[in-house]
């Protein structure tokens, strides 16, 4: 694979500050090392995030003003990461809880109406020209509404941009060629919990695993080595102090056992504009070799069908349907909504040590 990035683009579309740091920031350190041009959009402000580190739960500068502690935690991140960064400028929706659940708060991301979301996607694409987007699947990763609404502005951007039709006043038109959902590999999880029973720890993630079997399978198609950048990761996301546990699963596993079990970050390709070779270890594997071209065909009207959307060398598989039983051999639940607390102590573990227990 190629070493040099200088003239590449990657723009990731996030839902909150910490995101970004929490779900292909490996990938983004090793990009910025190839000199790839690296941005990041944060679509909400976090402002309705609880604080997650127990330490700082009653500190008064934090419960007086989160908003601009979460806005002074991700500026520490993106230095961090060396990229720059936009805020789309939209607010927290937080994350709903109770049965029935309660409605959203008026005026939150999720409940925007999604040609004004849109529009201020578009005019981040045609400003920063990327090549490649990043982003979140259709249930967001995890079903947090505003991750959902992040993966749908996401792709009606992408169809988009490249319009000169639409949204005109946005910008002169850009086509991004490829658009990539953050992945999220099962195995990874058993294989660094055998890795730490081995070297005589206790597994991290055995809660997690209990239900492994009950979540859709993802059709990963693209592992980018980036094992030499976990540091810098893990350096973003401590950065996010109010959303990590310091003493979370996050920070259990040593890098010397992450880095050797397993040394990538895992991608689906969701769409791509240009022919591709599955599998991949590259997000801009296709596009390297069009050289002075690329520019220029990210400039180029994309061709449509009948219906108008954009004709794509690749569309990503639907996801497979659960195992009746996972990995460690325990029968899936029938109740979706218990699957998260994989302990049945009341706490949603994916939720959790996601940093998201909004």
């Amino acid at each position: 694979m190629a070493t040099s990035g200088r003239g590449l683009r990657l723009l990731a579309v996030h839902a909150h500050p910490d995101d970004e740091s929490s779900k292909g920031a490996a990938t983004t350190a090793h990009y910025v090392a190839q000199g790839v041009d690296v941005r990041v959009v944060s679509c909400t402000g976090g402002e309705r995030g609880d604080v997650l580190n127990e330490k700082l739960k009653d500190d008064p500068h934090i419960i007086r003003d989160i908003a601009q502690v979460r806005r002074d935690e991700m500026a520490r991140a993106v230095q961090i990461l060396g990229v720059s960064h936009t805020w789309l400028g939209f607010v927290d929706s937080g994350l709903p809880e109770g049965d029935p659940l309660p409605p959203l708060p008026e005026g939150c991301f999720a409940l925007e109406p999604l040609e004004v979301t849109t529009e201020a996607l578009v005019r981040v694409i045609r400003e920063f020209r990327p090549h490649v987007l990043t982003t979140y699947d259709e249930n967001g990763g995890y079903p947090h509404p505003d991750h959902i609404m992040t993966h749908t502005v996401t792709m009606a951007a992408f169809e988009a941009a490249g319009d000169p039709e639409a949204y005109p006043h946005a910008g002169e038109p850009w086509q991004p060629l490829k658009v990539y959902y953050s992945g999220w590999d099962p195995q990874r999880m058993i294989r660094l919990d055998e890795a730490m029973v081995e070297a005589g720890h206790e597994p991290p993630f055995a809660d997690w695993r209990k239900h492994l079997g009950s979540r859709p399978r993802r059709v990963l198609t693209t592992r980018v080595p980036c094992g030499e950048h976990f540091s810098v990761r893990d350096d973003a996301l401590r950065a996010h102090a109010t959303q990590v546990d310091p003493e979370g699963p996050w920070f259990r596993v040593p890098l010397e056992i992450q880095q050797r079990v397993w040394p990538t970050e895992d991608y689906e390709l969701a769409r791509s504009l240009v022919p591709v070779a599955l599998p991949e270890d590259d997000l801009f594997a296709g596009l390297r070799e069009l050289d002075g071209g690329l520019d220029a065909r990210c400039r180029q009207v994309p061709e449509r069908d009948e219906t108008g959307a954009l004709v794509l060398e690749h569309r990503g598989e639907p996801p497979l349907p659960p195992l009746e039983q996972d990995a460690v051999g325990e029968r899936k639940q029938d109740a979706v909504a218990d699957m998260g607390d994989a302990d049945g102590d009341g706490v949603d573990d994916v939720r959790r040590d996601e940093g998201h227990d909004r």
